[in-house]
């Protein structure tokens, strides 16, 4: 399973699907927590309803926040995957 990385620049739309278990990079670390890792995906109340939410784990801390999922399109919130 290859594991997805974000940026706006990437040829392929970013999918909610696919978030799972994805990485990111925070562009602006806070308290050491610089990798991110979707750990799952909220599914909507209503099954045709869109996705809107994923959570993201820290990978030092293990902290968690919630996000919008096409929060990490954002190069000045998140940096590209390096692989």
């Amino acid at each position: 399973m290859a594991k997805q990385s974000f940026s706006a620049s990437s040829p392929e739309p970013l999918d909610p699907k696919k978030l799972l278990l994805s990485k990111c990079t925070a562009a602006k670390p806070v308290a050491k927590q610089k990798h991110f890792l979707v750990n799952r995906v909220i599914q909507p109340e209503l099954p045709t309803a869109p996705v809107e939410l994923v959570p993201i784990e820290a990978v030092f801390s293990k902290a968690v926040q919630v996000i919008a999922w096409r929060e990490p399109q954002d190069d000045s919130v998140w940096r590209k995957e390096s692989v």
